[in-house]
């Protein structure tokens, strides 16, 4: 089934705030809620639905990528799930239990049945990462290592927490609910409301013994060497998503993402534009009147030879198709062009036989580009008016 779009899935139009993006999820999440809907299959995946299209609104970055390229922006929102990194309940109730109030995601919203309880996990934060890249670089696409500082799996716990040996424990407030219930008299009645349980903060478990490296976090600060593979036609300014890289979630948590942020390198031959690349060639005198061929650089590193006919004038192009910059993938096809703009070479200083030379052709009337230029201007009237 295709996907709708997410301003669609929300019910907002393109020009909705924040808080009009937050108030509609509320709304469709507690609409669709596991506990309310418990094994209605129809209702958890519009309940999936709404919040894959809050991952991507409520990020300005995402939502920006997602209005310019749809579903096919770089790094993807057209794989399924967030991105292509298919999401469960679990993840969706630890990533936006903030709209909600409660840690695992719905702290405050109970009286819909048991069953459904998810326990909280945590996320690990996302990474941005600055990459200049060259002209040749965004055409062909890259792969980059880099050395990052970030939160990493704890090695003396695995990630757990708990010092090894021993290993987490039923909460004893909330019985591993993640929650705790309570009644309440109101003028309707009593009535029971669900909150995050105060002792394992919606976690279920709790670790007495902590970890003596991690101090019961699961993660500790490390190096490691990512390698991030950057598609073929990406620009300057562009985000690109890289899922999974960036620190490990506390206590065996979600890996949180690395943001590449894309930075032209100046380049001292080519002009970029789009998808197409200018390269501006300046020709002696004698090829733009007479005619002949010249070699030209490409992108990748090569030679290429053109056609210059005879009286070639100054700010006339060229266009070699399919030397330029591909469509980034999903978006669009082909490759740009390579835009040549040809301009003439004027000598500043003339030795006496090059002045002479010269002075043996004013008076020729096809030398005379004024007159000429007057001369074609007063055919093209003619033409239109005859």
């Amino acid at each position: 089934m295709a996907k709708r779009d997410y301003y669609e899935v929300l019910g907002l139009d393109k020009n909705a705030s924040e808080d009009d993006i937050k108030k509609a999820y509320r709304k469709l999440a507690i609409k669709y809620h596991p506990d309310r809907n418990p094994g209605n299959k129809e209702a958890e995946e519009k309940f999936k639905e709404a919040a894959e299209a809050y991952d991507v609104l409520h990020d300005p970055q995402k939502r920006q990528q997602y209005d310019q390229f749809g579903f096919d922006a770089p790094g993807g929102f057209g794989g399924g799930g967030f991105g292509g990194e298919n999401f469960n309940m679990d993840d969706i109730f630890s990533m936006f239990g903030d709209i909600f109030g409660g840690h695992s995601g719905f702290g405050g919203f109970g009286g819909f049945g048991g069953g459904g309880r998810q326990h909280a996990q945590y996320r690990g934060s996302d990474l941005r990462i600055k990459v200049r890249l060259t002209l040749l670089e965004m055409s062909t696409g890259v792969t980059k290592k880099f050395k990052v500082h970030k939160d990493i799996v704890c090695s003396e716990c695995q990630g757990t927490g708990a010092e090894r040996g021993s290993h987490a424990e039923t909460c004893p407030t909330c019985q591993g609910q993640g929650v705790v219930i309570k009644t309440v008299r109101t003028m309707l009645g009593m009535m029971q409301t669900q909150t995050e349980c105060p002792t394992c903060h919606g976690e279920g478990t709790v670790i007495k013994n902590k970890c003596h490296k991690c101090g019961g976090t699961g993660v500790v600060k490390g190096d490691e060497v990512v390698e991030i593979k950057i598609p073929a036609g990406v620009a300057d300014g562009m985000v690109v998503n890289i899922p999974g890289k960036g620190n490990a979630g506390p206590r065996n948590g979600i890996t949180g993402n690395i943001q590449v942020f894309i930075e032209e390198e100046p380049d001292d031959t080519f002009i970029r534009d789009g998808q197409d690349i200018i390269y501006n060639l300046l020709l002696d005198f004698p090829t733009a009147a007479l005619g002949g061929e010249v070699e030209i650089p490409t992108i990748e590193g090569s030679k290429v030879k053109i056609k210059i006919e005879p009286g070639t004038q100054p700010g006339k192009t060229l266009r070699l198709r399919g030397k330029g910059i591909p469509a980034i993938q999903g978006y669009g096809s082909g490759k740009g062009d390579l835009v040549v703009n040809i301009s003439v070479y004027v000598p500043k200083t003339l030795n006496k036989e090059e002045k002479n030379a010269i002075e043996e052709f004013r008076e020729s009337e096809n030398f005379q580009g004024d007159n000429i230029t007057k001369k074609s201007i007063f055919d093209k009237f003619r033409n239109y008016f005859s």
